[in-house]
């Protein structure tokens, strides 16, 4: 047996170690579901020994102003003028556009989302503004001394902040302005890359190439058109001339990214991307004692679990109607995370909560499905767990999210525009009494464990990296700073085909200088 003191000891010294190896980290948060994912990341930061100062709005959904875990500043943020009301009715609008002919129904999603990021950047400028012009605001963060940013660029307040401040930053990201990651990081060809907002599998047959290319040429647009120009200003007053978002966004030394290619389709990347989806999944915790008693008395026929997420509080009156009556005609016993009125439908199986512990439960043994909107969260961890997906997109990145987990073979996926309540029985039930769907999600299971270190050892391993090095610029492809013609070679292929016109006229000439004198010599012989 080991030696007590000795093992208090080696303890005490990793701690003083750990403790004189601390960072400070000034950490700009996104609320809703993304400051679940921020909150796992700090407390394995606080457990190191590291400083944290988290900037927040006053009137934070979800990110306390007291916690043991770091120190709190507030400012006006984006969500001080944001209602959850809002995501409502957007979501009314987007189900409203998804009416329309499959093909130009994504393009009517996107362009209600567009106007919404266009109203959402200007505010989100201003607030900036507000920051940088506060000297005092600003004095005080530099004589805190960071070392590093960590932020999720979600939101640009950390992406301005950060560089304004002159820190090295690493984003915690998974989508940034109006689209996934990698397209603003990486290589990213339109032949197999589905564009975020396409809702295309990765084989893709020339009409899909071709919407495909539409969608980029949409991204392109929308972020030309409406994203940029609302930092023009603040920009021309606060950073050298010539500064665009992009290049801001492209200073983070370690790009985060929640993705992992079990569940992503292939795709290029760059050095200092890092892929660390799944980082808040683990094994799960005994769940509290009422939740656990009413899942035993779900005898062999398991429970089901629905929840939509952080943001949308409710979905239409009749939905929900018929969500419930299909769900009481289930021989499974049903969890539904539930926000607004009770359904009248509601049956005797069904139990409403405000709040469930979704890792614990998907970890159960009796949780035979989950019925979800698509969020990240919630997908990776189901494939953590193996359990089947029934998917309602609602919002954003949801329904390519789905689409990426319907074609692995994990989920089925239902459209919240014509969904009714026999039609989600029959979709529910095709779900959990289908062999394949299980199995799929467990082979996908089994390949996202299977890694060499976990992903939040590794999150935390780059962070601290770039405390250590005070960056690390020697992982950022010099793409970032080739202009467009370069980046595509497009001068070279003008000189090489200036060449080959230059040598094919020269030719021309020569074969004519040629047999211009063979004919001169020709007649004078007549």
């Amino acid at each position: 047996m080991a030696n007590p003191t000795a093992a208090f000891l080696a303890a005490f010294l990793a701690a003083l170690v750990s403790r004189c190896g601390a960072s400070k980290i000034l950490v700009v948060p996104l609320d809703g579901s993304h400051w679940i994912n921020m909150e796992v990341i700090l407390k394995e930061l606080h457990t190191r020994g590291h400083q944290l100062t988290v900037l927040h709005s006053a009137n934070s959904w979800y990110i306390p102003a007291n916690s043991s875990l770091y120190a709190s500043v507030t400012a006006t943020m984006f969500e001080d003028g944001a209602k959850k009301e809002a995501y409502n009715r957007i979501l009314l609008e987007v189900m409203e556009d998804r009416r329309s002919a499959g093909f130009l129904s994504g393009f009517y999603r996107r362009r209600s989302l567009t106007h919404m990021l266009a109203a959402g950047h200007k505010d989100l400028a201003q607030a900036v503004g507000a920051m940088l012009d506060d000297l005092d605001f600003i004095e005080r963060l530099r004589r805190t001394r960071f070392d590093l940013m960590l932020t999720d660029p979600g939101l640009t307040v950390g992406v301005l902040l950060g560089n304004y401040l002159g820190l090295p930053m690493v984003f915690n990201i998974r989508w940034i302005n109006n689209g996934e990651a990698h397209f603003a990081v990486a290589p990213s060809p339109v032949s197999y890359v589905p564009v975020p907002g396409s809702e295309l599998p990765d084989a893709m047959d020339f009409p899909a190439r071709l919407q495909n290319a539409l969608h980029s040429l949409y991204s392109l647009m929308e972020f030309h058109l409406y994203i940029s120009p609302a930092y023009s200003e603040l920009l021309h007053r606060h950073f050298p001339p010539g500064t665009d978002l992009l290049s801001l966004e492209r200073e983070a030394a370690i790009w985060l990214v929640r993705s992992d290619f079990a569940f992503e389709f292939p795709r290029p990347s760059v050095p200092n991307v890092v892929h660390v989806a799944g980082f808040q999944c683990g094994e799960p915790r005994p769940l509290p004692a009422h939740l656990e008693a009413f899942v035993r008395s779900s005898g062999d026929h398991g429970v089901v679990l629905m929840s939509l997420g952080t943001l949308v509080s409710a979905l239409p009156r009749q939905m929900t109607e018929d969500i419930a009556a299909a769900f009481a005609r289930l021989p499974q016993k049903v969890i539904w995370k539930f926000k607004g009125e009770k359904p009248s439908s509601l049956g005797g199986n069904t139990l409403l909560v405000d709040w469930l512990p979704q890792n614990d439960l998907l970890g159960h043994p009796k949780t035979r499905a989950l019925v979800a909107h698509g969020g990240t969260n919630g997908l990776y961890e189901a494939i953590y767990h193996g359990v089947p997906v029934l998917g309602v997109p609602l919002l954003f990145d949801q329904f390519d999210n789905l689409v990426r987990l319907e074609v692995r073979g994990g989920a089925r996926v239902l459209e919240a525009k014509s969904l009714t309540r026999d039609g989600f029985l029959e979709a529910l039930r095709d779900v959990v009494e289908t062999p394949s769907y299980r199995e799929n999600m467990r082979r996908l299971s089994r390949l996202h464990r299977d890694r060499p270190t976990p992903p939040l050892e590794t999150a935390v391993f780059w962070i601290e990296y770039v405390a250590r090095r005070k960056g690390a610029t020697h992982l950022r492809p010099l793409a970032y700073r080739l202009p467009w013609y370069s980046y595509f070679c497009l001068d070279v292929l003008v000189v090489v085909a200036a060449a080959v016109a230059a040598v094919a006229v020269a030719f021309v000439f020569f074969c004519k200088a040629i047999c211009g004198r063979g004919l001169g010599k020709k007649s004078k012989c007549e």
